[in-house]
């Protein structure tokens, strides 16, 4: 790595990881900003997802609780209304551009139930033009679904090889990698279940990062939280800490500047309320403990935008409120009854 590599990785975690300030994913793929699109009646075109993300980057305020956005491929090259190319509009606003990388999942042969993500071919030359329109950072996802089975050996160790060749790839790059292993909330698995998954999830990842030399102070580790399968009961705040942060110990070194949960399928207040129970159950871990949310920090605002072009204000009020209370969960200062307001 060249002096000037490091250099600009620093930068970039500089930015990103900042006190009572989280990274907002808006890297929707095709199909899955259509689903996010369909129970409020619009259609997913260039237009309508250009109108959508434009919305969200022009947010007035958003940079005080915003530090970074992970973005689709086309965003990078659409603009807002007023013409502006949308990785500027964020710039603009003190919250750094990052790129979703990967080419999404499909069946991992030999190992019957798990998943693999594609994407590595031409990783590097796709970094180079992602840099030039303004990305900063990366984000790749690998996916670990829980049944009696699975995730099997093979699953958790070629998966943990895809993220670390990924990490290295972008980091040569210039561009800090985001990892996320997302151990998935589906099924009717306990809440220790969950936990010893994502302990040997963890570990191979962070045996893999360090095969391949990727430097850990220029990583973001982008996990699920500890739950019970959705399909099972909800659990409170306090103890998705306890057993969250006791996973967090045994598995991710110091080194990493920050663990930026995903939402994983909670609603926006669950989201918040754990984040919030971790920050303040457990201050002083030697990681921010910050979020990288999608549905959670935008559900209420799609709702409240309904396609309609007068409806744009509200719908970034409804952005920023749930942006703010996120940024009070980063401090531990979340409290349910601020939900009303």
């Amino acid at each position: 790595m060249t002096p000037e590599t490091e250099q600009a990785l620093a930068a970039t975690i500089a930015d990103l990881v900042r006190p009572g300030k989280g990274i907002l994913a808006a890297d929707e793929s095709l199909p899955t900003i259509a689903k996010r699109f369909a129970p409020i009646g619009v259609e997913s075109t260039p237009e309508t997802r250009r109108a959508w993300r434009s919305l969200l980057l022009t947010t007035p305020g958003l940079g005080e609780y915003i530090s970074g956005v992970i973005l689709f491929e086309e965003t990078l090259t659409q603009t807002d209304d007023a013409g502006r190319p949308l990785p500027q509009v964020a710039e603009a606003q003190g919250i750094v551009p990052g790129i979703k990388v990967d080419k999404g999942k499909i069946p991992l042969v030999g190992s019957p139930g798990d998943l693999i993500t594609q994407g590595l071919d031409f990783l590097a030359e796709r970094l180079g033009t992602y840099r030039e329109q303004g990305a900063r950072f990366a984000k790749w996802r690998e996916v670990y679904p829980i049944t009696p089975e699975n995730p099997r050996p093979l699953g958790i160790t070629a998966n943990a090889e895809v993220l670390a060749r990924y990490a290295a790839i972008c980091q040569s790059e210039g561009l800090v990698p985001i990892v996320e292993p997302e151990v998935l909330i589906d099924g009717d698995h306990d809440i220790r279940r969950c936990f010893e998954v994502t302990i040997a999830v963890q570990k191979e990842i962070y045996h893999a990062l360090h095969r391949h030399g990727v430097v850990l102070e220029y990583t973001l580790l982008k996990p699920n939280m500890v739950t019970p399968g959705k399909e099972t009961r909800k659990a409170p705040p306090e103890e998705v800490a306890e057993w969250t942060v006791r996973q967090l110990r045994r598995t991710v070194p110091a080194a990493v500047p920050s663990v930026n949960f995903l939402s994983g399928g909670q609603t926006p207040e669950e989201a918040t309320a754990n984040l919030n129970a971790m920050n303040r159950d457990f201050p002083g871990q030697p990681w921010e403990l910050s979020f990288s949310y999608g549905r959670a920090l935008q559900q209420p605002a799609l709702h409240a935008w309904q396609g309609k072009p007068e409806n744009v204000t509200a719908a970034q009020q409804a952005l920023l409120e749930r942006a703010r209370l996120n940024g009070l969960a980063r401090r531990g200062e979340y409290r349910p009854e601020m939900e009303s307001g």
